[in-house]
């Protein structure tokens, strides 16, 4: 059989697509190398699935920092609230939370993969798990099918890539789809990962791993020739053996767009409090333990795993009686209190990262259809391309939207 569209795999992009291409009459294949599609999705928003982010075409945008030009026409042909209807009319329930998030109201992943893989079977769109693509076929600068690693041909008029990229390799993203497209001869921008954990050579994340903190505000800064804040925010982060992870810093990564080692971090432990007043507030636990040693005095206003490392890096002997501490080495505290540096040495690898940074240049790609400038009737959907965005729901929505316009674009082309 010769099918209109044959997606090469089942995440997010690809059933998106195959879906929106079968309800126009194309007859659709999705090949997927894992045992069920959508493996990817399960785990997304810590097993919940953050779907999609409520808000405006322009803010989508601005919640792209690579290549965000490139989305114009796919956020225009399906935005947010396209995507919210679709899962809704296909009896899904959301619910909106802090943030615009959108979630399904079981708080279930599965029910959204469930949900549009339903939606694929429903519209006629075959799937077919346990296939792994090896390789596009071309014939005359045209792609006319592809061909599995255990020998067996499809063909089809066009093939949609929306294999993912490197992140989350047990659930299938192992960069599958950037060695089909330099088949077609793309170009493939240099790959990182993106939303990601950060290492630090700071001996307080080691002293302090497992250690997790709620409501600190958590500021990236770039070194360098100009003092520049590119994050901040107030959330939870996270200790860990090799340096910090948890939600402020994953969305902080985002943002490192150069050298890691050309960014620091600074963490405010009390960031509702202001130095003179967390000063009255360390001098009245200090009336209480007068006669301890300035480590035993901090128990009450900070975590017991930080305290030595924070009286380290205020310079101040932990042995120090809280009588004999100076107002300037009690100052220096509060600095550190409210000023925690950490130096950012690398990201961690990319196979741990939530997305993959990098991919297919988007340069070779038409942005109105998301075929490939270089072989027609080929596309590309999803994080295989080199486009990537912050936390929130927003690299999910690029999916959905890039995999939209592709099987719009094929529709409305030859067929």
């Amino acid at each position: 059989m010769k099918y209109d569209l044959i997606v090469v795999g089942g995440g997010a992009a690809g059933l998106y697509a195959a879906v929106t291409a079968a309800k126009k009459n194309c007859s659709v294949v999705v090949l997927e190398k894992m045992s069920r599609p959508a493996r990817k999705m399960m785990i997304t928003g810590k097993g919940r699935c953050n779907i999609t982010n409520n808000t405006t075409k322009d803010k989508l945008m601005e919640n792209v920092p690579k290549n965000p030009k490139f989305l114009y026409s796919a956020f225009a042909a399906c935005n947010a609230q396209d995507v919210m209807h679709f899962f809704e009319q296909n009896g899904l329930e959301l619910k909106t939370e802090r943030g615009n998030r959108v979630f399904p109201v079981s708080d279930k992943a599965v029910d959204v993969v469930d949900t549009l893989v339903n939606a694929c079977k429903y519209a006629g769109v075959k799937i077919l798990t346990g296939v792994t693509v090896e390789s596009l076929i071309i014939e005359d600068g045209k792609v006319c099918g592809v061909k599995t690693a255990s020998g067996k041909k499809y063909d089809g008029a066009h093939v949609l890539v929306a294999c993912g990229g490197l992140s989350y390799p047990t659930t299938g993203s192992t960069g599958d789809g950037y060695l089909l497209a330099k088949q077609a001869g793309h170009t493939i921008m240099p790959c990182r990962g993106s939303l990601t954990a950060l290492v630090s050579n700071e001996p307080l994340c080691r002293n302090a791993m497992g250690l997790s903190l709620k409501n600190v505000t958590l500021r990236c800064v770039e070194q360098g020739k100009k003092y520049k804040v590119v994050y901040e925010e107030m959330g939870e982060m996270l200790f860990t053996h090799f340096g910090v992870s948890g939600p402020l810093v994953l969305s902080a990564s985002a943002h490192i767009r150069k050298e890691p080692s050309d960014y620091v971090l600074h963490l405010d432990m009390k960031p509702a409090l202001s130095k003179e007043q967390l000063d009255a507030r360390m001098l009245r636990d200090f009336l209480k333990y007068v006669n301890k040693d300035i480590e035993n005095a901090l128990v009450e206003l900070l975590p017991k795993k930080i305290i030595s490392d924070i009286i380290r890096l205020a310079e101040i002997d932990a042995q120090t009686k809280v009588h004999d501490l100076t107002r300037e080495a009690r100052l220096r505290l509060v600095d550190t209190i409210k000023n925690i540096v950490i130096p950012v040495r690398a990201f961690r690898p990319v196979a741990e990262a939530i997305i993959t940074s990098g991919g297919v240049c988007v340069k070779e790609i038409n942005p109105h259809t998301m075929e490939s400038k270089l072989c027609s009737g080929l596309y590309f959907a999803g994080e295989v391309l080199d486009v990537d965005a912050y936390t929130g729901g927003f690299n999910l929505q690029i999916a959905f939207s890039t995999g939209y316009l592709a099987a719009i674009s094929i529709n409305e082309g030859e067929l």
